[in-house]
């Protein structure tokens, strides 16, 4: 099968209140598939999308977690690790952002978001490796607070280049896929940051990545996950110490 077009949802969903540190536990492990995000995590919200995408709102259950007050039975009883996201299912919590878009994409029903063609699974393989040394590129010059770095802007090269690939629509793949999971929330914030913090518009002279952009926020699965972009920047600046 290849890559499904993703799918829209006529109504916002009720999002339930993040839990902190007096909060009390759901019924854990009661047979309810639970996802354990936090709203501003861009890891997290790399799951939250591919649950939205494949209309499992009503099957997988979201669980919001304030990771700045963070519940102590998160990390004694649900993921050792501590982190988010991570997904209670079956009986075990499987976690890491981009091992577990494709466990959601495999184990679940809904559209696949995977393609069959060798030349363009191979691909999709390829970036979904790329995606951690994309992040590590373009926030590295964020923490160490210095001016756009050389490595920021060839990793931002590589992917306009990726975006020309294939020519049957204008994702990475062409169609929509995981791959574009893997990378937009990432993409989200981080034109948010250099736009206000280096003065650096990161489709400027990249127009498939400003194509890439104006169609992704055309899917209402993943809109649904978006954060203001004064939130992502406040946050920014609390977490990564952005001046």
């Amino acid at each position: 099968m290849a890559a499904a077009a993703a799918p829209a949802r006529p109504t916002k969903e009720a999002l339930p209140p993040a839990l902190g540190a007096v909060s009390e536990p759901p019924p854990l492990f009661d047979g309810t598939t639970r996802l354990y995000i936090c709203y501003i995590c861009p890891f997290a919200q790399r799951a939250w999308v591919t649950r939205n995408c494949k209309g499992l709102q009503d099957e997988i259950k979201l669980v919001a977690i304030n990771l700045e007050d963070k519940p102590a039975w998160y990390k004694e009883k649900v993921y050792p690790q501590g982190t988010v996201p991570s997904l209670e299912h079956d009986g075990k919590v499987t976690g890491e952002s981009l091992d577990l878009i494709k466990y959601i994409d495999t184990n679940f029903q809904g559209p696949a978001f995977l393609p069959q063609d060798p030349a363009k699974r191979q691909f999709a393989d390829e970036l979904i490796a790329y995606a951690d040394a994309f992040t590590r590129a373009l926030y590295s010059p964020l923490i160490s607070q210095v001016a756009m770095s050389d490595e920021a802007v060839a990793a931002l090269d590589k992917i306009e280049a990726a975006l020309s690939k294939f020519s049957d629509g204008p994702f990475f793949l062409g169609q929509f896929s995981l791959v574009d999971i893997a990378y937009v929330t990432i993409l989200e914030r981080v034109q948010i940051y250099y736009s206000h913090l280096r003065n650096y518009e990161i489709t400027k002279d990249r127009p498939n990545l400003e194509r890439y952009t104006e169609d992704m926020n055309k899917i209402e699965a993943y809109k649904q996950t978006k954060n203001a972009p004064l939130t992502l920047l406040e946050a920014a600046k609390r977490h990564l110490k952005i001046a």
